[in-house]
Formats: structure tokens, C-alpha cells, sequence
């Protein structure tokens, strides 16, 4: 069953150094009042007459967090809000680098709250946090890599926001990577499966960040297609285990090559709000 936090007397270690380490710790929540409420990203724009069916994606949430239990992952559920529509993409309103766990700016005022629901919820279990205010970033734009912090320039983290991050984390090279503005997040077109190797939608980023990024990976390119189905928004859970949609069948045909556990489970109907397995997970520990 999914642990709640609000029951736990001792403060939870957080650590985070990667984007691929064993993930023992996560943050969720579940999309009980998730809809396109106001259209906010393409990929809602697409979806909007058809809207979110939250029973559906209220079952399929539940079977994600139910096989990250079954491989030995301590899931946390935040408090869902009838306020709070995008409620479900914890990964946006928080991240951990290093040894912090850092609350987001958000970048939308149909999201502003939910900053506010973690910080309660991570005081009310002792556990310490680092809010950035006065700039948007959102945590879909951050991703950590070892001695790296790659983060998104894009329509909701800024260059004032990554800023703030370099000053936060002197010890760690903070290296921006801009973003065609049509995409929401970094993680929706870019993300870091291992040591050596990464996933990308090239027409995304500029020949500059691509060729610094070849240099420090192999990078697995992702069609058009399934980057609309979210093809690079993964979510690695360490011992090459890693989940991905069951439609992005080429994503998962080169990661299998590679030697990867794919983890196939059906988000589809939280996806059309523009986010997948990587933007529904906060790490607070990942070994």
C-alpha cells in the first residue's frame, strides 16, 4: 500500500545525485480532480475537447504506484486538491539535488499552490526543504547528473530562476539548456538514463547544447511521434529498470537493446496533460 508521510514521526532522508541511481523514496499524487481546466501546453491544446477522464486516470496512476511498490520503492502521497488540476506532476513542484529538496517557483498561476500544499506536508515530517521565489523554475526543468545540473530554459524556468540554482549549489557545474518554447519542459524532449547514455529530440534544442550533450552521452534520438507521446519522459528506478509508455514501442525496442528492464504500464490518459512517468515521481532518495 502506498505509505503516507503524515503517519511517519522521523524526518525522511532526501539525496539525489542522478537521474538513473536505484530510486528507494518518491513523492506522488494522485489525479483525483486532474482536467484541462484552462489550456496551458500543446499538448492539452490537443487534447482539450476530449478532456481527462479522471476515473481512468485515477486506475492507471494507481497500477504505476502499485509496480513501483512491487520493485521496492517507499511511495509518498501528497494530499490532492480540488483547486489544484495539474496537481498530479509532482515532479514540477519540487526536486532534489544533492542533499536538498528544493519547492519550485511555478511558472503557471493555474499551478500556484501546489508549491504550498508540499511545503506543509514536508514540515508536518520534519524534513527540511529550500523554496526558490521571486523567479520560475519548475523541477520538469532540472535534471541532475553527478557533478552536472542541466536546466531548461523554457516557458517556465528562467534564466533568473537557473540563477538561483547556481547560486543554491556552488559545488555543482549548472549548465542551461534553451528550449523551442512550443515544449514544455526540458524532461518532455531531453532526459538522462545512465551514466553513458541519454535520450533526445534533437529539433528541440540548438546545435550548441546537442554537441555538448553528444560529447558526454549516446544519444538515443526519439521520433516525432513519440516525443508527442511523451517517448523521452521516462522514469529510471535503477539495476537498468526504467518505465516507459507501452505506445512508444521504438523507444522501448532500443532501450531493450541496451539491456533494459522496460517496465510497461498505461498512463495514457494522465499524458494528455502534457506530462508522463518522470513529471508523476518526486524523488526525495535515490541511491
Amino acid at each position: 500500500m502506498t505509505i503516507n508521510l503524515e503517519q511517519t514521526n522521523r524526518a525522511i532522508r532526501h539525496t539525489c545525485t542522478s537521474e538513473f541511481g536505484e530510486l528507494k523514496k518518491v513523492v506522488v499524487c494522485p489525479p483525483t480532480h486532474m482536467s484541462i481546466s484552462e489550456i496551458i501546453n500543446e499538448t492539452q491544446k490537443h487534447y482539450a475537447e476530449d478532456n481527462i477522464d479522471e476515473t481512468l486516470a485515477s486506475k492507471q496512476h494507481r497500477t504505476f504506484v502499485q509496480t513501483m511498490l512491487a520493485n521496492g520503492i517507499d511511495v509518498y502521497s501528497l494530499p490532492p486538491s480540488d483547486k489544484l488540476p495539474e496537481q498530479v506532476f509532482t515532479r514540477d513542484i519540487g526536486f532534489t539535488l544533492g542533499d536538498t529538496v528544493f519547492i519550485s517557483h511555478m511558472g503557471s498561476d493555474i499551478r500556484t499552490g501546489e508549491e504550498e500544499i508540499l511545503k506543509s506536508w514536508l514540515r508536518e515530517n520534519h524534513s527540511s526543504f529550500t523554496a526558490l521565489s521571486g523567479h520560475s523554475v519548475e523541477g520538469g526543468d532540472v535534471m541532475i547528473d553527478r557533478d552536472i545540473v542541466y536546466v531548461g530554459i523554457s516557458g517556465r524556468t528562467s534564466s533568473e530562476g537557473l540563477d538561483k540554482i547556481r547560486g543554491a549549489l556552488p559545488e555543482y557545474t549548472v549548465y542551461p539548456i534553451p528550449i523551442e518554447q512550443s515544449y514544455l519542459h526540458l524532461d518532455c524532449v531531453f532526459n538522462v538514463i545512465s551514466p553513458t547514455e541519454a535520450l533526445i529530440y534533437t529539433p528541440a534544442l540548438r546545435e550548441q547544447e546537442i554537441g555538448y550533450l553528444s560529447k558526454r552521452y549516446e544519444l538515443i534520438e526519439v521520433t516525432k511521434e513519440e516525443q508527442f507521446t511523451m517517448g523521452t519522459n521516462v522514469l529510471s528506478i535503477g539495476n537498468k529498470k526504467i518505465f516507459s509508455l507501452p505506445c512508444n514501442s521504438n523507444v522501448n525496442a532500443q532501450l531493450r537493446k541496451r539491456g533494459y528492464e522496460v517496465l510497461e504500464v498505461d498512463i495514457s490518459e494522465i499524458i494528455k496533460s502534457g506530462g508522463s512517468f518522470r513529471c508523476c515521481t518526486l524523488p526525495l532518495l535515490r541511491k
